[in-house]
């Protein structure tokens, strides 16, 4: 089968032919039928944080959703032609091992076939599509994540810095749960957007926001500007999450992490429930994100175009459509 694979920051990803992987014990083998193409991917085939990656050669893709075709020994709660996502699991953080994640600790969907252990398994609901459920596991669950750790919901007022895919989903779950949510970038072409999906109101920048009390800034950019200015919008006692990977390093204003109390926290990537959570939303059509399909032969040349922040929606690709 065509797989793309990673082996390090100077080949970045190959086109190969490899063997369909066969399920071992409590593992099953899925036909992949959506991948989604995550910011992630962008840092791992650059060689900047490819330190989550437990093998190389690797097949990566680890937003992933498709139908069982093969099981293993010792499985009763899943049958052939189940419909199903496969979770990565952050937290509780006790659980987190990027060695059982896909596309990170094992083959992934960037390839026709995928094996995935059971416990990591969820049912997509009927009227979830295999695209909704793929970027469900990671880019929209890690936003949930990141907005319920800030605290959004009714009487509380969040700010969401970077209105890509995931600020944008972060600004659709935080008004979702109640809060008063208003969009942070420097791009004003998405505000119409931004208000149509619940903002309360936008602005390019922090700094224009003085009138406004935060009790939550989720900072979904990552840069030391960024964080700061942050650290400066929301109220004593206030909390900052930080989500984007911008920076390799950022700086903190110690006079606000020390004397107005502030919090820092990092989130990264969600729950079993977050994503169960989503994927509710996603079936009562509360949540309707904007998908847009590209060519399994494509995959590098998206990831590209991730990275130079050109794309709005999220990037999903079918590799069961590979005409061999």
């Amino acid at each position: 089968m065509k797989a793309f694979q990673y082996d390090n920051s100077i080949t970045g990803l190959q086109f190969r032919d490899i063997s369909v992987p066969e399920p071992g014990p409590e593992h099953v083998q899925i036909e992949v039928k959506a991948a989604g193409i995550c910011h992630s991917d962008c840092h791992i085939v650059t060689g900047r944080s490819d330190g989550w990656l437990s093998k190389r050669p690797i097949t990566l893709g680890h937003e992933v959703a498709g139908i069982i075709t093969n099981i293993g020994p010792g499985i009763s709660q899943f049958c052939l032609g189940d419909r199903v996502a496969v979770t990565q699991i952050c937290y509780p953080i006790e659980e987190r091992d990027w060695s059982l994640s896909i596309g990170l600790g094992f083959d992934g969907g960037y390839a026709q076939y995928a094996v995935a252990p059971v416990h990591r398994l969820m049912r997509i609901p009927d009227n979830v599509s295999f695209a909704q459920a793929a970027v469900a596991t990671d880019a929209l669950a890690s936003s949930y994540h990141a907005v319920v750790e800030a605290g959004a919901e009714q009487g509380i007022t969040v700010g969401i810095i970077g209105l890509g895919g995931l600020g944008m989903s972060g600004l659709v779950f935080g008004a979702l749960r109640g809060a008063k949510v208003y969009g942070i970038d420097i791009l004003t072409d998405k505000f119409k957007e931004a208000q149509r999906l619940g903002a309360h109101g936008c602005f390019k920048s922090l700094d224009d926001a003085k009138d406004v009390s935060f009790d939550a800034v989720v900072d979904f950019v990552g840069t030391s500007s960024t964080i700061q200015s942050a650290f400066s919008a929301v109220k004593e006692g206030g909390k900052v999450v930080a989500v984007g990977l911008a920076a390799k390093a950022l700086t903190v204003p110690t006079e606000d992490l020390v004397l107005r109390s502030v919090t820092l926290v990092g989130s990264v990537g969600a729950s079993a429930d977050d994503l169960a959570e989503v994927l509710g939303l996603l079936e009562d059509g509360s949540v309707k994100p904007l998908l847009v399909e590209v060519l399994f032969a494509d995959i590098p040349a998206s990831i590209a175009t991730l990275a130079e922040g050109g794309v709005n929606g999220r990037l999903w690709t079918d590799p069961s459509k590979i005409v061999n």
